[in-house]
């Protein structure tokens, strides 16, 4: 057993109670302790509460001359729409590695967001023994970064259209005498933001008055095409009636009725700058270079020449510093970001992983998640994440299920709420043999990073002995470094001991650099290419949309960016219902959209939405108050 103070011996029962039942029956530890544990004293993080905590940036300049531990990235198997256990998987490893085999260890996980929360889903702190704590906190509010990133949002979302109104109505004239407004002595200048404008422009002048009127009109009227807008509000809850709204209805607006709607907002690019920005003033570039659209010329629009990139960064300030908290055994966790995986990266934070690397030192482990199936999360973890943080993982972990690797190998349809068919509850080696080619073509993807791959296989009372064997020869045979069968859901670290020895084994054992799908400076066709070739599919084709997009991105100068697919989770193909390891399909691209500020393309594969809806019955019916004690009672 561990010899650190934090370390909490679990009391297992069986069967399995609810998830929010466990985590209310452990105390957890006064995040101050966790925080000792990691060498890190009052002047590095500021206090949320007793439970969780802000650790500051400031301490990645403390740190910097000192080494890295290893770097080990969680991805999966296809899943069913039950999920296979990835984040349980994740904290699970974590406390075996901290709890059990006494290695210094941070779980990096994603803030949920309160839309899964209260819609079908639930929340996403891990399951049974293996869970951050205080679960209700963590999946509600936390340190208030998805509010952070809804106001900074709609702030930008507030500016576009008051722009666009006040430019409709004004002369360049006296939008400059407004943009410019004298000061107490009747001067007029340039705020610092104006500057970035001026700059791009061309135009060296530092005071209003001496720019020509053609100089006026390019530095005062944006012209922006609101057919061009990509930029939507958000709010952090699901709701389809605000998919497709009509704004500027009131009689004020002068007729400036147009359609837009609502994202989810764990869906903002404001999301993705935080999980991909390595700095404040990294961030503060990000934000600013944010394209909200085009001008009717066709030049990309930016928060800074609409002048707001100062004031979002102003609303982020606190949200870039992670959030430490702990697992029921008493290991640390920095929870830090949230962005979706479809159509952002779907992995937590950079400056999150960075410091974690640096708190365990040469030896310890950094134990961190990427969405969805490893096509998508591991593969943007890869070529996204990796590129912008320099960071280089030694092993990732495949979480696969007997559940999955049947419904891959043809088994019945799995739908959330419904009992599962009995060809899952009964032993199939046949049917699990053939689903196998799934976790296959996933371990010879992730390899080729040059990685060691380990497979979790997540245990569940009803497989048998003969199919967990079949799933670790199938994840040999493939190339896996090891396949590991997991009880950590049942019995907390301890059921996941064989998965941390396995997993240090492979971060010891790694003989290749790191390598990426694709160089950079190729074309956006030829990455995203790269990247179907990867599903399976035989080539790609665009729409007559995203042929023009490709052309726009490309002469606007953005070519260069890393692309980021945004594709069902539920296939390797663009096709749900296409399981197993489909090959000789055509990618259909729909549409191809570009978050500028954090830095990477979006192709759209087939219909994403933005927006969840709510199912006919929400987890919220279950998701109540202990009024008697105040403990949240329901949460999953």
């Amino acid at each position: 057993m561990s010899s650190s103070k934090t370390v909490r011996k679990l009391q297992v029962v069986s069967p399995v109670p609810s998830d929010i039942d466990i985590a209310n029956s452990v105390q957890p530890l006064h995040i101050s302790e966790i925080a000792n544990e990691l060498n890190l004293i009052p002047n590095h993080y500021d206090l949320y509460g007793k439970y969780k905590a802000k650790v500051l940036l400031s301490v990645l300049d403390e740190v910097e001359g000192s080494k890295d531990g290893y770097y080990v990235v969680v991805g999966g198997i296809t899943p069913t729409p039950l999920g296979e256990g990835k984040s349980t998987t994740t904290v699970g490893l974590c406390q075996a590695l901290g709890a059990f085999l006494d290695k210094k260890v941070v779980t990096c996980l994603r803030q949920p967001s309160q839309g899964p929360t209260f819609g079908i889903k639930g929340g996403a702190a891990g399951g049974g023994y293996s869970q951050v704590i205080p679960m209700d906190e963590f999946n509600l509010h936390l340190t208030g970064d998805i509010h952070a990133i809804t106001a900074a949002n709609n702030l930008l979302a507030a500016a576009i259209d008051t722009r666009i109104f006040h430019e409709s109505t004004q002369s360049d004239k006296a939008l400059l005498n407004r943009l410019c407004p004298p000061n107490k002595e009747g001067k007029r200048s340039f705020s610092d933001i104006m500057f970035r404008r001026l700059k791009k422009l061309g135009i060296s002048k530092t005071r209003p008055e001496e720019l020509t009127p053609q100089e006026v009109k390019k530095f005062a009227r944006l012209d922006i095409d609101p057919d061009s807008l990509t930029w939507r509000r958000v709010m952090d809850v699901n709701d389809r009636f605000l998919r497709k709204i009509t704004i500027g209805q009131g009689p004020e607006e002068k007729g400036m009725v147009r359609e837009t709607g609502f994202d989810i907002s764990v869906a903002s690019e404001i999301m993705a700058v935080l999980a991909l920005t390595t700095s404040l003033a990294d961030m503060r570039e990000r934000l600013g270079n944010m394209v909200i659209g085009n001008s009717k010329a066709g030049d990309p629009v930016t928060a800074d020449d609409l002048g707001v990139g100062g004031a979002l960064t102003v609303l982020m300030k606190d949200a870039i510093n992670p959030t430490l908290m702990q697992t029921l055994e008493g290991t640390p966790v920095l929870v830090h970001a949230g962005p979706f995986a479809n159509i952002a990266h779907g992995n937590s934070s950079i400056v999150a992983d960075k410091i974690a690397l640096k708190l365990v030192g040469p030896g310890g482990f950094v134990v961190t998640e990427a969405g969805f199936g490893a096509d998508i999360g591991t593969e943007k973890f890869m070529n996204i994440k990796c590129r912008y943080s320099g960071l280089t993982p030694q092993c990732a972990v495949i979480v696969a299920t007997i559940r999955a690797l049947k419904m891959h190998g043809g088994g019945p349809e799995v739908i959330a709420g419904k009992p599962l068919d009995h060809a899952y509850l009964n032993e199939n080696v046949a049917l699990v043999e053939a689903g196998c080619v799934n976790l296959a073509r996933h371990i010879s993807n992730t390899k080729a990073y040059g990685v060691n791959v380990v497979v979790a296989v997540n245990m569940f009372s009803t497989d048998s002995e003969a199919e967990l064997s079949a799933v670790r020869n199938a994840a040999l045979a493939a190339g896996a470094y090891d396949a590991v069968i997991c009880t950590h859901h049942a019995h907390g670290g301890k059921g996941a001991v064989d998965l941390g020895i396995a997993v240090q084994k492979a971060c010891e054992n790694v003989t290749q650099p790191l390598r990426f799908l694709y160089p950079l400076d190729t074309g956006i066709k030829e990455k995203i290419e790269a990247i179907a070739g990867s599903y399976g599919a035989s080539g790609v084709e665009y729409s007559e949309q995203a042929e023009k997009q490709i052309e726009m991105y490309s002469k606007q100068g953005f070519s260069s960016l890393p692309i980021c697919m945004a594709k069902t989770q539920y296939s390797f193909s663009h096709e749900a219902s296409k399981k197993g390891a489909p090959t000789g399909f055509t990618l259909p691209i729909r549409d191809v959209r570009a978050s500028i500020g954090a830095g990477f393309i979006y192709p759209l594969v087939g219909t994403m939405s933005t927006m969840p809806g709510l199912p006919t019955r929400p987890c919220f019916y279950d998701i109540d108050l202990d009024t008697a004690t105040g403990k949240v009672i329901g949460l999953s």
